[in-house]
């Protein structure tokens, strides 16, 4: 074994695991680190990672030769070839300090593997003061029942052909936020079902795909989805209720909880605080 559990998890301020994201603080344990590594030497994916359902192969993976670890700090570096290529290191330990180490790093590592992209990954507690970057938030589906949306929101295969016409422009539109990505994935069949709302039957708003995965301890997560509401429609309430309808989606469909990420600050953030959702950390980038 590699990492040890007894210096590693006080050093986990959020549950963030390289090459997979946000965790389930039920689920972190040294073993998902542990998995990573083995992963970066198969080069494949991991049975619970939310990524393996668009199919093709891992790109981003733990550079096991140059991982930190130590009692007090421990820096997990990653290799992206996507674009131009980006080294990432996952910076865990309590003292500031550890984000200069990281930095330096990043920038050796970029240069050895000749990418142009280096940064460093900060987890920071719920507690942290003036957070910004990322907030990882809870949706739990046992605590109670999710509402059904105010207004209309449907699958877009439920609207009218004139209607699911209009999506193409509005993902172009949206592109920003993933939506052309998603709009690509629709085309070849090969995602769950996405929900949208319309204004003067023209798609304005979606959320999706709609799936349930099962995570490292086997129990069923929604997994995450794309979301964007255009900004000329925005201030409505279509937010929130594409939000309740894929919300109450994953009640139904037996997800027991959801992991959402939201820009501090920003409207899904505020959408999501507003609801009620447990805040676990922050994830903090830094571009070396």
């Amino acid at each position: 074994m590699f990492f040890r559990w007894d210096w590693l998890r006080p050093q986990l301020t959020a549950p963030i695991v390289p090459t997979l994201g946000p965790i389930h603080p039920d689920a972190l344990t040294i073993g998902l680190f542990e998995d990573t590594l083995r992963a970066a030497d198969a080069g494949d994916f991991l049975p619970y990672d939310k990524d393996r359902r668009w199919g093709g192969e891992k790109d981003e993976k733990v550079l096991r030769e140059d991982v930190v670890h130590q009692p007090e700090r421990t820096l997990i570096p990653t290799l992206s070839r996507r674009g131009r290529g980006t080294v990432k290191v996952f910076a865990y330990g309590l003292r500031d300090t550890v984000v200069d180490e990281a930095a330096e790093l990043a920038a050796k590592l970029a240069s050895t593997h000749d990418v142009a992209g280096a940064r460093v990954v900060r987890p920071l507690g719920p507690e942290t003061a003036h957070p910004r970057g990322t907030r990882i938030q809870l949706k739990d589906f046992t605590a109670r029942s999710c509402p059904a949306p105010d207004g209309p929101v449907r699958p877009v295969t439920a609207w009218s052909a004139a209607v699911q016409e209009t999506f193409a422009p509005f993902a172009e539109a949206m592109a920003g936020d993933g939506l052309a990505f998603l709009h690509t994935q629709m085309q070849a069949g090969q995602c769950g079902p996405v929900l949208t709302t319309v204004i003067g039957d023209h798609i304005v708003g979606a959320i999706g795909p709609m799936e349930v995965g099962v995570d490292a301890i086997g129990r069923p997560q929604l997994m995450p989805q794309y979301f964007a509401v255009l900004p000329e429609a925005r201030g409505q309430g279509l937010g929130r209720a594409l939000w309740r309808a894929a919300m109450r989606w994953g009640q139904l469909h037996g997800a027991a909880y959801q992991l959402l990420q939201t820009e501090v600050g920003g409207p899904s953030d505020r959408l999501c605080r507003s609801e009620g959702l447990a805040s676990l950390g922050f994830s903090r980038i830094t571009h070396v």
